[in-house]
């Protein structure tokens, strides 16, 4: 049965609209309004409401309700929705305390939903403004780590804090011993290849003694440090970001401070500390197995004996260039070990926020590993070193 606006409308499934003089219109529900009774959508619905406009509020009447279930709140949602766009007032004062909470929470949800960017041309000036806010942000969460890790080492100096012995032998392990094949397959890789390349192009001019000139300096001031930084980026800094992301999750960290511990010296420290330390006999080994790849080159693929190659390395590589890559390596560790650490500490609280605090991780600790190999060879040609 279907009456004018002004009275009563039924539509199935028990669902009465009535407007009154106030332009007030109450939308009465009743009976079981679940999926299994395939109640009309809004859709349905809206097109009936719109005859009634001009109208003030929409009052919801759910005395007769026996059953409901999400469908229901979708429905209320959708009205809600509507009654926005056009100005409605909605009054939900009688609908079930469950159905309330529930459309409380979806708009909520909806409400704290991020807008993208996608499809919507950013003016220049304000992409400049957002990346400057985000490395300002971002500059200074790093001076704020970067402080406490400062000072997490004074304590531990004077004494007023302490290393856990067995987790810092667990660090020393995992960053040095546990790395030593990969570090060895690259390293002696790099080497081969660079010997191959220069071997190719030495020939030429019959200059292929000069191959040993090249792979070591090559080797012992820059590529060596660098691939184990490289390495040591994808591998350890990469794992301490996901472990302290982890922690940050599961509120481990949050626990550790409720408890007193202070974060950074119970975890960061023995990480940083470690990692350096294990940077250096790592870049060592990683010379020699370097210089040993191009030995296999330079040595079987030209008319340049094995001792005349080894003999030309001592000669045209001092120790000087060993210790400028190692003090870089050194460098390149500190780098990975406290981005690895600041970014695990900052990660957010879902599993996906552990991901890209990995990623940020190694692309960071590569970026800077590579600055900083810039800046200090530029260091070293200015000085002469």
């Amino acid at each position: 049965m279907t009456q004018t606006p002004e009275g009563p409308e039924i539509l199935p499934p028990d669902l009465v609209m009535e407007k009154r003089p106030d332009k007030e219109l109450i939308i009465r529900f009743s009976g079981i309004w679940t999926i299994h009774k395939a109640p009309p959508a809004f859709s349905d619905v809206a097109p009936r409401i719109r005859k009634y406009l001009p109208i003030k509020e929409i009052v919801i009447d759910t005395k007769g309700l026996k059953k409901w279930d999400s469908l229901f709140v979708l429905f209320l949602l959708e009205l809600k929705e509507f009654s926005r766009k056009n100005g409605i007032r909605l009054n939900l004062a009688s609908i079930p305390p469950g159905a309330l909470h529930l459309l409380n929470l979806a708009m909520k949800a909806k409400s704290t939903r991020k807008v993208t960017d996608e499809g919507r041309d950013v003016p220049f000036f304000e992409r400049v403004g957002k990346a400057a806010a985000l490395i300002a942000r971002q500059i200074k969460g790093f001076h704020a780590f970067l402080g406490q890790v400062v000072l997490g080492f004074m304590n531990i100096l004077s004494g007023r804090s302490r290393l856990r012995t067995g987790d810092f032998l667990l660090y020393l392990q995992n960053g040095g011993a546990r790395a030593l094949p990969i570090v060895s397959l690259v390293s002696f890789l790099v080497g081969l290849i660079l010997a191959f390349v220069a071997t190719v192009q030495l020939k030429i001019f019959g200059a292929q003694i000069f191959v040993a000139d090249l792979v070591g300096i090559a080797i012992a001031r820059d590529m060596g440090a660098m691939m184990v930084g490289i390495i040591m980026a994808g591998r350890t800094g990469a794992t301490y970001a996901a472990q302290l992301g982890t922690m940050q999750v599961n509120e481990e960290i949050d626990a550790l401070r409720t408890l007193g511990i202070r974060p950074v010296e119970f975890l960061v420290i023995p990480r940083i500390l470690a990692l350096s330390l294990m940077m250096v006999p790592l870049c060592i080994y990683a010379d020699l197995l370097g210089i040993a790849g191009g030995a296999v080159v330079g040595a079987g693929f030209s008319d340049v004996t094995l001792l005349q190659y080894i003999s030309e390395t001592q000669r045209a590589v001092p120790l000087k260039h060993f210790f400028i890559g190692l003090g870089k390596c050194l460098i390149y560790g500190i780098i990975v070990s406290m981005v690895g650490c600041m970014k695990g500490l900052s990660c957010g609280r879902s599993a996906a926020a552990v991901g890209q605090v990995t990623t940020s991780a190694v692309v960071t600790s590569i970026v800077w590993i590579i600055v900083a190999c810039a800046i200090i060879t530029v260091i070293c040609y200015v000085y002469g070193i």
